[in-house]
């Protein structure tokens, strides 16, 4: 029997990412179905749940029979259209989300959920340790191989840093960014080198030119826009020269990406100095404030903590903060040596998982 599966794509790239990968691991044929939500969806998203009142139809892919047997989602803007998409199958469709919905647990089949999201263990929730992600080996070493030659005349080693910005609580001031190009400094002094460094679409342009302001070492930095045609982007390139990585600490997906590569992993934490968080005016703003609030008021599994993934990663050896790299690297780095590489056993788990639902289907 052909599996008919729809993986539903919004507008976070990192929701984007893990959706697709999971349907890749499949080996199923699936459709991508692109939802535009409006600016308001909020509002009828918890008024009335299952509902595509909060989105644009005419902007988004059809959504007609015949139904999928398989909806894989992510993200809360999505949620009410895999429920209603159900519904329209007759209740035949079974729905994998992943990370936290807002709807009960119950509504979904599977959600496959990591540490970040306080998420009660059950037998329709699957606890992995890093987001899913799609980067494959072959990829990665194509595309480092194809911009080497570009990057030939650079000193070795090269430290790629991965920039990302704001999110939840975080926000990515210019003070952030400097003291992220001030701990490089200090690693790239004692490795000596080149820094690649490439941002997201999160990354505050203040930020990121604060960052570039301070770095004092050899850089090859392609700041990723919109703008930049003409040139591939370098992110994959830069996974595969690098000899170990700097990243910002909130970047779920840049960080299981990065851990994925089984090199010298420094997280740089983006949390504000010790203090009254109330006390810096950037944590005042709606997202932050809205974030801070839900962590207090909000029930246990609407909660949302990126920190818990980053010690994860430090308590299991799998990564170090940055201030630690100087003292780690004097001692010749070798911790990162027992570290194992991704084998993409928690993919393969996740699908396993999602193909049991469709036995007998």
């Amino acid at each position: 029997m052909q599996t008919g599966v729809w993986v539903l794509l919004g507008r976070k790239a990192g929701d984007n990412n893990q959706v697709l990968a999971l349907a890749e691991a499949l080996g199923w044929p699936y459709q991508e179905k692109h939802i535009q939500a409006r600016g308001w969806e909020l509002l009828p998203h918890l008024l009335l749940g299952t509902t595509l009142a909060g989105i644009d139809r005419r902007r988004s892919s059809p959504l007609a029979p015949p139904w999928p047997d398989l909806i894989i989602s992510a993200g809360r803007r999505n949620e009410p259209v895999a429920r209603w998409i159900r519904r329209r199958s007759g209740n035949r469709s079974r729905l994998v989300h992943i990370g936290r919905p807002w709807a009960p647990p119950d509504c979904y089949d599977l959600i496959v959920t990591t540490p970040q999201y306080f998420l009660p263990e059950q037998d329709n929730i699957l606890h992995n340790n890093l987001p899913l992600h799609r980067v494959q080996r072959e990829r990665v070493a194509a595309a480092a191989q194809r911009l080497a030659p570009e990057l030939a005349d650079l000193p070795r080693p090269f430290t790629t840093v991965l920039i990302g910005g704001d999110s939840g609580p975080f926000v990515f001031t210019r003070d952030k960014g400097r003291r992220l190009a001030e701990g490089v400094n200090r690693l790239v002094a004692q490795t000596g080198g080149t820094v690649l460094v490439t941002d997201s679409r999160r990354t505050p342009p203040a930020a990121a030119q604060a960052f570039r302001d301070a770095l004092a070492v050899p850089s090859a930095a392609w700041w990723w826009d919109e703008d930049n045609t003409g040139r591939d982007n370098p992110y994959h390139a830069y996974l595969g020269l690098a000899e170990r990585f700097v990243v910002t600490g909130e970047s779920m997906s840049m960080l299981a990406e990065a851990a994925a590569m089984g090199r010298p992993l420094y997280l740089f934490d983006p949390a504000d100095p010790p203090g009254a968080w109330w006390r810096h005016p950037h944590n005042l703003r709606y997202k932050p404030l809205s974030h801070r609030l839900a962590i207090r008021l909000a029930p246990v599994r609407m909660r949302r903590d990126v920190g818990r993934i980053q010690q994860a990663l430090v308590d299991a050896g799998r990564a170090h903060w940055l201030d630690e790299a100087p003292a780690l690297i004097q001692q010749g780095e070798q911790w990162y040596q027992t570290v194992e590489e991704d084998s993409g056993a928690e993919l393969e788990r996740t699908a396993q998982r999602v193909r049991a639902l469709l036995e007998g289907f």
